[in-house]
């Protein structure tokens, strides 16, 4: 029986129209096209398929050497499936269960993931769908700091030592690729911990991944329990594609005691509701066709908790190519100043508001009385959070079908995370990531500049030359920005800003330069979040669209961490051998004084640019 929730789409200012871009779906049968190919692949497997001979095989498949190596279509044929066996939302019950009988107490859930194998359960934390289950802690860093500030939180709400702390903590480690390290590094230092307290770990630490990825063979090393993440024992789904319906999603819903019943029928949707999310995808593609490609995210109250998890599907999905993006704006408010007016040439962005009838998106009508494109999803109070991801899952798959994109592969990812893996063999051979050639190579380049005695400005990394005589490093951000052309940027810190008191306060930092530089100064839209997790999730389009202007910062001090390091370095690696804009941010430490100091930085490198803008003025009025 198919779930009828009748989520509402209302399109306003729709030019050029979009309607005849959606008739194009009825007119192909895309759906009945995606039913018939997974009743083939459960069938007679993906060695039946000719990717030359379905239009479909190309978009949600892995094809080497012209065959198909991977169906990743597991997205919606978990959906389906879900309907004919009713007996999985008991199997996870059961499953949870076993878990307890051997977890006595059960307080804490430590989830060791990246990415797509995160992004989903920060949602539910937000939503509060977490509340009555073990606390959740995510662990998608791996910078060891992060891991000090989960234990020290621990330690602090339930007063126990360490070894009566891990008695009672689950620890799962999640990896939906065969090549990612960072949750091994993070499980390793976990093992340790006890090992020291001489806890066994084998009965608290549960891994989800693929058969013969590293994940799985360290945790077949270490002996703990390795769990098969579909319930159909296949590996069909990406890591962004692992909610709502895998058990890397169900697992904590479950431990929160979510009625799974009402969650895995929510994902069955209607022929409407499919219907609805490909009229969202046709909306966006003709306005993506026409610049306005910066879609802008806006939420009533309930609805805010999907903002990044939703960024993170298109991008990550829908960001490989160069010719045509999709940049989610998150997180911001609405100010009619920070955007271009709709009849500006330069104006590109399109709006994308989700409400509850009861309570809409607030500023709306603002932004459609000005003329702004907007596309308004009405989704009823009787419809579960599965139901709209699985809504958004139909929309990316629309945009994908649109553009003739694979949706399910993430290769500028793996471009980050093969450089990355380099850069630690090398720190190891070396005796450490100071020690490599590329290290010492940004560490000695004569362009950077020091402010304050406590931030290090680099762009090395640049091919723009600019000349510096006499200019701050403030001034020098300002001057790259001015000249670098890009259409959106992004401040991404590697480290923790979540858990630790010092990282939320660098947050902060950092979400003020968002919105004094970039949004009302320079008029573009700024992600603002952590490294390495945005490299696994929308770092897709970043490094393969691109037209970005990326800051990465790291902190001195702290706890060793070379494999964290290499990723910091990975990262504008990749960025740089695609042709990517990016300049780098060391702090001295993370103390309240460096802390001023990248403050007072950002707000110098915005009076510098408008003093620069206001020069360029004059000399144009004097001409």
């Amino acid at each position: 029986m198919l779930n009828l929730i009748g989520l509402l789409l209302s399109l306003h200012h729709d030019t050029p129209e979009s309607e005849s871009c959606f008739a194009r779906f009825t007119a192909s049968s895309v759906l009945g096209g995606l039913i018939a190919l997974d009743s083939r692949i459960r069938r007679k497997g993906i060695a039946s398929l000719d990717p030359s001979r379905g239009a479909l095989i190309p978009i949600g498949t892995e094809i080497e050497n012209g065959r198909v190596v991977k169906n990743g279509y597991g997205v919606f044929s978990l959906a389906w499936q879900a309907v004919q066996h009713p007996e999985w939302a008991d199997q996870i019950t059961a499953e949870i269960a076993e878990i307890r009988a051997r977890i006595k107490p059960l307080h804490f859930l430590v989830w060791a993931g990246m990415g797509g194998s995160a992004e989903d359960k920060a949602m539910y934390q937000a939503a509060g769908l977490l509340r009555r289950g073990p606390r959740c802690y995510l662990l998608d860093s791996t910078d060891p700091e992060k891991l000090t500030a989960i234990v020290a939180d621990m330690k602090r709400r339930s007063g126990l030592d360490e070894a009566e702390l891990w008695k009672r903590t689950l620890v799962v480690g999640m990896a939906m690729g065969m090549t990612s390290f960072e949750p091994v590094v993070n499980l390793q230092r976990i093992a340790a911990r006890f090992n020291a307290a001489r806890v066994d770990a084998r009965s608290n630490i549960y891994c989800m991944t693929l058969p013969g990825s590293l994940l799985d063979k360290f945790a077949s090393s270490l002996g703990c329990r390795r769990i098969g993440l579909q319930l159909d024992g296949a590996n069909t789904t990406a890591g962004r594609h692992s909610g709502p319906l895998t058990r890397g999603s169900l697992y904590p819903l479950a431990l929160a005691g979510v009625d799974l019943r009402a969650w895995i029928a929510g994902t069955n949707l209607s022929r409407h509701d499919i219907d609805t999310a490909w009229r969202l995808a046709s909306f966006l593609h003709v306005q993506g066709l026409n610049g306005r490609n910066k879609v802008t995210f806006l939420a009533s109250s309930v609805w805010e908790c999907a903002g990044l998890w939703t960024k993170q599907n298109f991008e990550e999905s829908l960001g490989k190519s160069a010719e045509q993006g999709i940049k989610i704006v998150v997180g911001e408010r609405v100010r009619m100043t920070n955007y271009r007016p709709p009849r500006d040439a330069r104006q590109d962005r399109v709006f994308f508001a989700v409400q509850s009838k009861d309570a809409p998106a607030e500023k709306l009508a603002l932004l459609r009385r000005a003329g702004y494109p907007m596309a308004t999803l009405t989704v009823p109070a009787s419809a579960s959070l599965s139901c709209y991801m699985q809504f958004i899952h139909y929309a990316v798959f629309g945009l994908a079908w649109l553009r003739k994109i694979n949706f399910v592969t993430q290769p500028n990812v793996e471009l980050y995370k093969s450089i990355a893996n380099k850069l630690y063999g090398e720190a190891e051979r070396a005796g450490g990531i100071g020690r490599t050639k590329e290290w010492r190579r940004t560490e000695e380049s004569p362009r950077s500049a020091i402010w304050r005695g406590r931030v290090t400005l680099r762009w090395d990394r640049l091919d723009h030359k600019i000349e510096i005589q006499g200019m701050t490093a403030p001034a020098i951000y300002a001057a790259l920005l001015r000249q670098v052309p890009f259409e959106y940027g992004e401040l991404t810190f590697f480290g923790d800003t979540r858990y630790s008191a010092r990282g939320r306060r660098l947050r902060a930092v950092l979400d003020r330069a968002a919105e004094k530089l970039f949004r009302a100064t320079l008029k573009v839209p700024v992600d603002v979040y952590e490294g390495p997790a945005m490299n696994h999730s929308y770092h897709e389009m970043i490094i393969g669209h691109g037209k970005c202007f990326s800051t990465v910062l790291v902190a001195g001090g702290g706890e060793p961490a070379d494999y964290h390091r290499a990723q910091f370095l990975a990262t504008q690696m990749a960025l740089a051998e695609r042709g990517r804009a990016v300049v780098s941010i060391n702090l001295r430490d993370m103390e309240e004084t460096s802390l001023r100091a990248l403050d007072e930085f950002f707000r110098q490198a915005a009076t510098q640019h408008r003093a620069m803008e206001k020069g360029v003025s004059k000399k144009g009025a004097r001409r």
